[in-house]
């Protein structure tokens, strides 16, 4: 065993000739260990806030949307829709068309953006699954049928476990359309029955209602138009890849993006946040390390006669500092690997067992996940901290009293 190792190691489990040495060495552990336990438990946190937010937004924003880069709008009939139905990496492509209507149910009405979308959009984000009261249920012949979002519902008073009495009026202003003296000649006007609230997010909730495509290409007069194009990608399927490929398909007149770039300022917002939260407490670690140099302080101090007996057994100043060095070093990894233990069993336990409860919110138990690159990141800023914070006293006390 090496011998700087071998002796830090019993002075850390040996009495000291003065008490509260050993109170502060493992003080120091205990901070160090603190520390790196908040590091593992607030950065698994936020994972699974991050992971929760994805799959939030996965329940109605696709992998790949496509638009237009002119215009709101584009013919689907000049599209190469069957080309990207070829790839193997498309599991479910859907058209939608979409605009922002006024809605009158009863005495209230509101504004939320109209979305047409097609059944294949259902099976794609399994939005069906989240309904918070109703169902969704296919067009017929004479009934349209509309899905709202919890927080439109909620504006006009909407919910269908309390039975509807009425249909929910759909008005769009004709484009271009000059003034009529005709009241109502300038917008377009039909009627839906609600069948189904849901229940994903506010920015979902207060933004949108669902209605079959056919229905909203109708209202619209649009009978070959769309927004977009949506597409699920297959669970294999590298994003980075297929987008470059459908972007080349598809040409210049279209733009693809990601899920994450639609949504950038979300997802940039919890990766911002999660990494500031780290430094805030990798600088809370930093001043826990000082507790790493008032130990070796009060240490070299108590060994001055240890060091003399190794010094005329034939050990030089290096081996004597190697020695304190191993010191700092054995406190903080003790700390360092006691503390991600402890943090990764905690989040193990909240993730089995659900401990926290979060009364009211959208899932039931505070989200952890654990991910190994965030050990990779604490366990490199823990020794960073260590390494300086047991070598200054190493490098300036023992030059000063021994």
């Amino acid at each position: 065993m090496n011998l700087p190792f071998y002796i830090a190691k019993r002075y850390l489990i040996s009495k000291k000739s003065h008490h509260v040495i050993n109170i502060i060495s493992w003080i120091s552990v205990s901070g160090i260990g603190i520390a790196t336990m908040a590091l593992v438990i607030v950065l698994s946190a936020f994972n699974g806030l991050q992971t929760l937010v994805e799959q939030l937004y996965a329940s109605f924003d696709p992998d790949l949307k496509i638009t237009a880069v002119v215009g709101k709008t584009f013919d689907v009939t000049t599209f190469p829709k069957d080309k990207l139905l070829a790839l193997n990496e498309v599991d479910f492509l859907t058209e939608n068309l979409e605009d922002v209507a006024l809605f009158k149910y009863s005495d209230k009405q509101t504004v939320a953006t109209l979305k047409g979308v097609e059944t294949t959009f259902y099976k794609m984000t399994g939005l069906d699954s989240l309904m918070y009261e109703g169902r969704y249920i296919d067009d017929t012949e004479n009934i349209h049928y509309l899905n709202f979002g919890y927080g439109i519902a909620s504006n006009l008073s909407l919910y269908i476990n309390t039975g509807i009495t009425e249909e929910v009026s759909v008005i769009i202003p004709k484009k271009g359309q000059k003034k009529s003296l005709i009241p109502g000649e300038e917008f377009h006007r039909k009627f839906a029955t609600p069948s189904g609230l849901f229940s994903i997010s506010p920015d979902f909730d207060n933004k949108y209602v669902l209605a079959s495509l056919p229905f909203v290409r109708s209202l619209l007069d649009k009978p070959n138009q769309v927004s977009s194009i949506e597409i699920k990608l297959a669970k294999n399927a590298h994003w980075a890849t297929t987008k470059a490929a459908i972007q080349q398909l598809v040409g210049e007149k279209y733009k693809v993006q990601t899920r994450y770039e639609l949504n950038e300022l979300v997802f940039k917002t919890n990766e911002t946040e999660k990494w500031i939260t780290f430094l805030i407490l990798s600088f809370i670690l930093v001043i826990a390390s000082f507790n790493i140099i008032g130990s070796l302080t009060m240490l070299i101090i108590d060994k001055k006669e240890d060091v003399w007996i190794l010094k005329t057994m034939g050990a030089n100043n290096k081996l004597v500092q190697q020695l304190f060095f191993a010191e700092g070093m054995l406190i903080n990894l003790l700390g360092a690997v006691s503390g991600m233990v402890f943090g990764a069993l905690l989040c193990w336990i909240q993730m089995k067992f659900g401990l926290l409860r979060l009364n009211g919110g959208i899932v039931d138990f505070y989200p952890m996940e654990l991910k190994w690159m965030d050990f990779v990141s604490i366990s490199a800023i823990v020794l960073s901290i260590g390494i300086i914070a047991s070598w200054f006293p190493v490098k300036v006390l023992t030059k000063k009293y021994l």
